[in-house]
């Protein structure tokens, strides 16, 4: 049951080839089979299972929707009434919200059943999925090796087969990045088109909710629903919501595709310069046309987003401070002391040094220097992307410049974790739509990402050619367990 895509299910159900309930249980089954990956903080067995009970009447009494029944994993900073909201922190261990975010609203409004809430970087905060509270996720292709970050937890959900979908959000990569480490299809899409209301910040100008899927095409009708104007989100952009579904079987013929000679430089590992290169070929085999184009500004990416994100990171998590709720230190001598021994013990490390960064790039006679500076290199990186696609209709290149690495490899230098994100975070900070898909494997059989960047509010596009290049390739096709495959899975 679980080797079907969400397609399979939907059709499935409708033709009465099983129950929502017992895809359900299906699926909670594997969960608990692969706890030894620790993708899931919590498993909502009673919910799913009451969520599935009324999709069934909803199938049968042919009120159902194309995604009512199916099984969906939020990842664990989005806030679901009556189920714990952690945010993969110590700070939100006991916090229960209760509302649901307009994300998982809109996907209970389909009918969808919820699994459960997805391990996490804290607070989104990583590349690896090692700062959670709860403990680092594996990835199903290497349990020894890490399956990116922050939505490591969703992507190794559904690399493992333990869910046909779950939700993810990307501030610099957190979407692509796991996608590309476990061999799935993630899109971020366009900042606004997905409503950020109930999504726990981390950096509001950055942080976009999207999807990790197995194919463009399940992940084309879950973003169809998640999509849309939110009047409880200020940032939520109006513009009409177009059918993807509709536009993955056009032809890409005569659409052109800009190559960034900054993503073909060094520093990409062989293997994947290669992958990437094979799959650049087989898009022209459908008829695409590339062209070189140039991102003179894309090098300062990193230390631009790692000014911007914190800066942000430092206001949005000065509301967790013991008072109102989450975490509370037991012993302290006064207010101060609260506050302070709250924050000390509530966050990891890496949270910490973020907070700690983005107060001082905010701290007088620092902001001109540092903040107001990243902030003028931002809106030349958008101009970069702005002249590019005058000659391009998407640009294309690796996701990430390495595979999956070793758990532990990079906890004792922050710079080399934080370059994982150097081919992505640019289109966070131009708030463009970009996705990850499966494009081959390397040396060591671990999975590699070719990463789409569209134009704005331009997820079709990405959304097309992602589904006609899977259409010639079986890469996504490829499951951990498989033979020569190291997860160990079934």
């Amino acid at each position: 049951m679980h080797s079907n895509s969400l397609s399979a299910h939907s059709a499935a159900l409708r033709n009465k080839a099983y129950s929502s309930v017992e895809l359900t249980q299906h699926y909670l089954k594997r969960i608990d089979s692969a706890k030894n990956l620790n993708a899931f903080i919590t498993v909502t067995e009673e919910l799913a299972l009451e969520q599935a009970r009324h999709a069934d009447r909803m199938l049968h009494h042919n009120e159902a929707h194309e995604l009512t029944g199916i099984p969906v994993a939020h990842k664990d900073l989005f806030c679901t009434k009556g189920v714990l909201t952690t945010c993969g922190s110590k700070m939100l261990s006991n916090f229960v919200s209760p509302y649901d975010a307009t994300v998982v609203e809109k996907l209970k409004q389909q009918g969808m059943v919820m699994l459960g809430k997805t391990n996490m970087d804290e607070f989104a905060m990583g590349s690896s999925n090692e700062t959670s509270y709860y403990g680092a996720v594996k990835n199903p292709w290497d349990v020894q090796r890490v399956p990116g970050g922050s939505s490591g937890g969703s992507a190794a959900a559904v690399s493992a087969r333990l869910a046909p979908i779950a939700t993810a959000t990307d501030t610099g990569g957190s979407i692509r990045q796991p996608a590309a480490f476990c061999g799935l299809t993630g899109i971020k899409p366009s900042y606004g088109r997905v409503s950020r209301y109930g999504m726990v910040a981390f950096a509001s100008s950055l942080d976009q909710g999207g999807i990790v899927a197995r194919n463009a095409r399940d992940a084309a009708l879950v973003l169809q629903a998640m999509s849309g104007f939110d009047p409880r989100d200020s940032t939520s952009s109006q513009h009409p919501v177009p059918d993807y579904g509709k536009v993955l079987e056009q032809s890409i013929r005569g659409k052109t595709i800009g190559l960034p000679k900054e993503f073909f430089g060094d520093g990409v590992d062989a293997d994947i310069a290669d992958a990437i290169q094979r799959a650049i070929r087989e898009l022209e085999s459908l008829g695409a046309k590339t062209v070189q184009v140039e991102l003179p500004n894309s090098a300062v990416g990193i230390p631009c987003y790692y000014v911007i994100a914190p800066a942000e990171a430092s206001s949005n998590l000065s509301r967790f401070d013991g008072v109102r709720y989450g975490y509370r230190a037991e012993n302290y001598a006064d207010l101060d002391d609260m506050y302070a021994k709250t924050r000390a013990e509530g966050f990891g490390a890496e949270v910490k040094r973020r907070i700690m960064i983005g107060t001082y790039v905010l701290s007088s006679g620092y902001y001109d220097a540092y903040y107001l500076k990243a902030q003028k290199l931002r809106r030349m990186i958008a101009d970069d992307f702005s002249r590019a696609f005058e000659k391009c209709d998407l640009i294309a290149g690796p996701t990430t410049p390495g595979s999956a690495f070793i758990i532990g490899e990079k906890n004792d230098d922050p710079v080399a974790m934080y370059l994982n994100d150097v081919f992505t975070n640019a289109a966070n900070l131009a708030g463009l739509p970009a996705m990850s898909i499966a494009a081959g494997f390397d040396d060591k059989n671990l999975p590699i990402g070719l990463q789409l960047i569209g134009k704005y509010l331009d997820e079709s596009t990405l959304l097309t050619v992602a589904h006609q290049f899977q259409q010639q390739t079986d890469w996504h096709l490829k499951i951990p367990g498989a033979p020569g495959a190291t997860g160990g899975l079934e």
